[in-house]
């Protein structure tokens, strides 16, 4: 049976990618993105029966409920959702101003709980679904000068590890998507942002917009194949709740979850000390 994938952020990058992978499987594609100008050029030579371009900013609640009614008027069903929509915000914590941790929370965290609460009551009705949501090795470890755009990826990561608990019993399975450092727009002008105040202190160690600045067209990702990989996932009966994507975040997940389980171990008599007395 063909599926009905619901993909926000759909007018490029690994949106678009993951929109493209899916309709080469044969199946049904919403393309959800702010920009319906940009959703035509990148889906303008596809069969119109096979795909549905729809307005939508994840961070306007009203928008959600609206796109969703119109993806299911149009193809029924929703069977797969991938929450994509996201962007970067870079910059030492003290850098970044509450105005700028607003904005990056209302797209990459709200924008996904927006979309959820408009799909899900659709997964339930008909018992079924599988929500993806694009996380990044970001949401496994901690990076140097990204501590919001961190918080908001952990953020989806315990959204997602609970969501999942919570939806299993209606069969809607809940994958979170962890890549590494992809070659896409993520770095670009277009995209990125950084924090606009300058702390001397901070500066005198570098600038943290040329430390990322110079990873742009060096991600070892593909995003074809990221995209691939998700249409894989979909595929599964029973998809995994975690998947890293990229050598890279393989090796940082890695790294990190071995230290975390040294440091459990060191001072595994210090957690159990904190117990009342038996």
């Amino acid at each position: 049976m063909r599926k009905v994938w619901f993909i926000t952020g759909a007018g490029r990058g690994i949106g678009a990618e993951i929109a493209h992978a899916a309709l080469a499987a044969g199946d049904h594609v919403v393309a959800a993105g702010r920009n319906l100008a940009q959703l035509r050029d990148t889906f303008g030579g596809i069969n119109p029966g096979q795909v549905a371009l729809v307005e939508l900013d994840v961070a306007n609640e009203a928008h959600a409920p609206q796109a969703v009614q119109a993806a299911v008027a149009r193809f029924g069903r929703i069977d797969v959702l991938v929450n994509n929509a996201a962007y970067g915000l870079l910059g030492n914590f003290e850098e970044v101003s509450t105005t700028e941790i607003e904005r990056q929370f209302g797209v990459n965290v709200y924008g996904v709980m927006h979309v959820l609460r408009a799909v899900l009551p659709v997964m339930r009705s008909q018992r079924s679904g599988h929500v993806i949501n694009i996380s990044s090795i970001a949401g496994v470890t901690g990076f140097d000068g990204a501590s919001v755009y961190c918080a908001t990826k952990y953020a989806i990561e315990g959204l997602s590890a609970s969501l999942a608990l919570e939806v299993a019993k209606f069969d809607i399975r809940v994958t979170v998507v962890e890549p590494g450092f992809f070659r896409t727009e993520f770095l670009d002008q277009s995209s990125v942002r950084y924090g606009q105040k300058v702390i001397d202190d901070y500066a005198s160690h570098g600038s943290v917009e040329a430390a990322y600045g110079a990873y742009k067209g060096k991600q070892p990702g593909d995003p074809a194949k990221l995209a691939a990989a998700v249409v894989r996932l979909a595929g599964m009966a029973e998809p995994p709740r975690q998947f890293l994507a990229g050598s890279d975040a393989l090796a940082m997940a890695t790294g990190a979850i071995d230290a975390r389980r040294a440091e459990l171990t060191a001072l595994s008599a210090l957690s159990r000390s904190t117990d009342h007395a038996a």
